[in-house]
């Protein structure tokens, strides 16, 4: 406990110091995840973003990766279901795209090696479009694919 004032006052404006540069740090990191996420699911093609996200890597087809759920046809494109599964080692990420839609990335999932790479979610489909799924695992890139014909656009 302070035994003056002064004391007081010197400790109470340390803390304050303190937590200012903690939460503008936080602030920081929030405006570069920000940045980072506009950077990658902004609006343009599906060539111009498969170019952002893996420059001119080799993708090879693969059937080791699973698109359950998905089906040939949605009758709403706001709300079609997918579940990916794979039994690739070393999954590092996997990335969901829809082929026709004005932000061509709907999904990306940082996948630690030491769980079973699954994953599920629910896309927002413009119009019927290729849904492509790409894994990175040990450096290298894997793709499955599967057309969904979309009765009802979900998203403009």
């Amino acid at each position: 406990m302070p035994k003056s004032r002064r004391e007081f006052i010197k400790s109470a404006l340390s803390v304050a110091i303190y937590t200012l540069a903690a939460s503008s740090s936080m602030l920081y990191s929030k405006l570069a995840n920000a940045l980072w996420v506009k950077e990658y699911f902004s609006p343009g093609t599906f060539d111009d973003t498969l170019r952002h996200l893996f420059e001119d890597a080799e993708i090879i087809d693969s059937r080791k990766i699973k698109l359950g759920r998905l089906p040939r046809v949605a009758e709403n494109g706001s709300s079609v279901p997918i579940t990916v599964s794979s039994s690739l080692d070393n999954i590092e990420r996997i990335y969901i795209l829809v082929e026709k839609n004005p932000s061509p990335l709907s999904a990306e999932f940082i996948i630690s090696p030491a769980v079973e790479a699954r994953v599920s979610a629910r896309l927002k489909m413009a119009e019927t479009s290729n849904v492509i799924v790409i894994i990175k695992a040990e450096e290298k890139l894997y793709r499955a694919s599967k057309r969904v014909k979309v009765s009802v656009g979900g998203c403009s």
